[in-house]
Parts: structure tokens; C-alpha cells; sequence
């Protein structure tokens, strides 16, 4: 570990900073909701809490991760996919013939997707839903004979299994790499990851909120001027811990650049898909309380191209 740190030193100065940070920034954010009597600026203080709350969870999965081990961080993204996709199937119109597929996709595909992971099986677990079960599952669905909307049915299905349990499962997988050549973990290369993607989210919205500007057609939450500011602030940060990670400085500054674009554009999408199934308004709207896919819309595109990227240059 760079910088004379030991792993366990690294994340419990990490742990130890999110921690003051979270209960610092908490606090901070009622006292100022309780003084706000503006209705806008209440409102924009409500948004930025929503983010800081959201913190929590990340020092929860980490410290799961360090003090259970790599088992209990698998099974705690596994619970988080099913939730994303039991969202996405209760917005997705299903009928009584695509039963079974929905079991193959909610107890079948999950934890063997998750179990290839802990085994090791990275050829297999990058390959088992993009090839395997886009081939399965609508020879299940084919055989209810049912061709009313088929493509249609066959194509959700699919699309929630990538989205919320192949592109979730790559995050997981990013603390299991053998960085060891490099004296670093995947723990912590993971938390890197999250940081940079909670921090990413957190600047956006608290840069719209103080800067405004022209509200996003994908998020009315954030600006533009707002996007840009959180961005290069994300990349800095990322930059800055670039001692807990196998790359230098410079290529730190890339990867965090790399996060911060993917996440954008998983934003983006996650919220023209959600819209599409009418669980969104096209015309303005403020966005409080956050869904599974919400919570982790910049997380499914960053998990899988920063895995890949990961691996390509450092494996």
C-alpha cells in the first residue's frame, strides 16, 4: 500500500472520515431544513439530504465487506439486484405465461450469477446473462406458446436482468481482483469505485442546488453548470486517493473520469427507461425519494465498464 499504509489502516482512515463526514454533513443538513423558509430553498436542501443519507449505506456495505468478508458483500449486491429487479418487474406489464421465466430471472439467475463471482468463475459470470440466458429465456417464454407482445415481454425481461443484476454483480466483483502484484486490494479499489460514484452524485446535486442554471431533461434535479462542477470535483477526489489503488496519479484521474462519464450516462438511461414504463413524468419534475434503480442508476453502467477497464490494463 502506498503512502506506508497497511489495507486495514487505509480503510479504517477511509471509514473514519466517511463517518465524521456523514454525521457532520447530517447534522448540518437538518439544522439548515429546520431554518429553511423558502420554499424552494427547502426544497433543494431536502434533495441534498436525500444524497447525504445515502452515505450511510456505503459505510454499511464497507464495513460489511471488511468485517464479514467477501461472502457477506456478495450476498448484500445479491439482495440489492433483487430489489432493482423486482422494481423493474413491478413497473414492467407481465402476464401469467412469463411465470416461469421471472422465477428462472428472480431464483435462478441471481444466485448463480453471484455464486460464480465467490468461485472465481469470471469467464463464465461475464458471459452467463448476455449470451447464455438471452437464450434461454425466450425458449421458456416460447414454450407457454403465448405470442401476444412475445419480442415485447421477452425483451423487459431481459433488459432488467443486465441492468439490475449482471451490471450490479460487476461492483462485487472489483473487490475480488488480485491486485496484490500492485500492493492493493479489490476491497479497497472498490471503495475507491463507490466513492467516486457517491461523490460524483452528491457535488451534482449540491452544485445545482447552490449554482442553478438549466435544469437536465433527464434529471430536473441537477444543472448543467451543476453536472460539470460535481464531475471535476468527483475527478479530484478520485485523484486524490489514488495511494489506495493499483494505478499512478494520472491514471487515477482517468479511471475517476471514466467512473464519473459512465455513471452520467447510466443516469440518463435508467431514467429514459423508467419514463418509458410511466413511472416518470416528461414534464418537471423533483425527485425525493429514490427507488432501488435510482439509488443505484450511476452505479449499473460504472460497475461493469470500470471492472473491464480494471482488468484490460492492470490484470
Amino acid at each position: 500500500m502506498r503512502l506506508g499504509f497497511t489495507p486495514n489502516e487505509a480503510y479504517l482512515a477511509i471509514l473514519a472520515g466517511l463517518v465524521l463526514l456523514s454525521a457532520g454533513s447530517t447534522a448540518y443538513g437538518q439544522w439548515l431544513a429546520r431554518r429553511a423558509t423558502d420554499q424552494a430553498r427547502a426544497m433543494r436542501i431536502r434533495i441534498v439530504n436525500s444524497r447525504v443519507r445515502a452515505s450511510w449505506s456505503l459505510i454499511f456495505v464497507f464495513t460489511v465487506a471488511f468485517a464479514l468478508g467477501q461472502t457477506a458483500l456478495l450476498v448484500v449486491f445479491a439482495f440489492a439486484s433483487f430489489l432493482a429487479l423486482r422494481e423493474f418487474i413491478a413497473l414492467t406489464p407481465t402476464k401469467a405465461s412469463d411465470h416461469w421465466a421471472l422465477v428462472v430471472a428472480f431464483y435462478v439467475a441471481i444466485p448463480l450469477q453471484y455464486a460464480m463471482i465467490s468461485l472465481d468463475q469470471y469467464e463464465i459470470f461475464t458471459l452467463f446473462i448476455p449470451v447464455y440466458l438471452f437464450l434461454i429465456l425466450p425458449i421458456i417464454m416460447a414454450l407457454k406458446q403465448d405470442t401476444e407482445r412475445y419480442l415485447e415481454r421477452v425483451a423487459k425481461v431481459q433488459w432488467g436482468l443486465m441492468i439490475s443484476v449482471f451490471c450490479i454483480s460487476h461492483a462485487p466483483a472489483i473487490a475480488s481482483l488480485n491486485l496484490a502484484r500492485y500492493n492493493a486490494t479489490g476491497p479497497l479499489l472498490l471503495l475507491f469505485f463507490l466513492l467516486v460514484v457517491y461523490i460524483s452524485d452528491l457535488l451534482e446535486v449540491m452544485a445545482s442546488a447552490l449554482l442553478g442554471g438549466t435544469p437536465l431533461r433527464s434529471n430536473q434535479n441537477k444543472t448543467r453548470k451543476g453536472v460539470l462542477v460535481g464531475g471535476v470535483g468527483a475527478v479530484l477526489v478520485g485523484a486524490s486517493l489514488w495511494w489506495m489503488t493499483p494505478f499512478r496519479f494520472w491514471q487515477a484521474i482517468l479511471m475517476s473520469l471514466a467512473i464519473v462519464l459512465a455513471g452520467f450516462m447510466g443516469g440518463m438511461v435508467i431514467t429514459s427507461v423508467k419514463r418509458s414504463l410511466g413511472a416518470r413524468r416528461w414534464d418537471t419534475e423533483i425527485v425525493l425519494t429514490r427507488g432501488a434503480l435510482d439509488r443505484m442508476d450511476s452505479l449499473i453502467f460504472a460497475a461493469p465498464a470500470f471492472y473491464h477497464l480494471t482488468v484490460l490494463f492492470f490484470m
